[in-house]
């Protein structure tokens, strides 16, 4: 696990370290990183997803 502080860290490491470590080595480490779309794409798809779902409270993860 790398020292950098990532989102799932800041939001919830200090509740839940063990959540945020599989957070970011399995989903933004393994699954977000699979071929076939570009990352610009993907955060496209992402974002989307997020609003037609009204998750807007997880966006400020996915833009700056």
């Amino acid at each position: 696990m790398s020292d950098k502080p990532t989102a799932a860290r800041n939001a919830y490491g200090h509740l839940a370290p063990k959540f945020a470590e599989v957070t970011d080595e399995v989903l933004f480490g393994d699954i977000w990183r699979q071929p076939g779309l570009s990352p610009r794409d993907r955060s496209v798809v992402t974002v989307s997803s997020l609003i037609s779902l009204y998750r807007i409270n997880e966006l400020p993860y996915h833009v700056k």
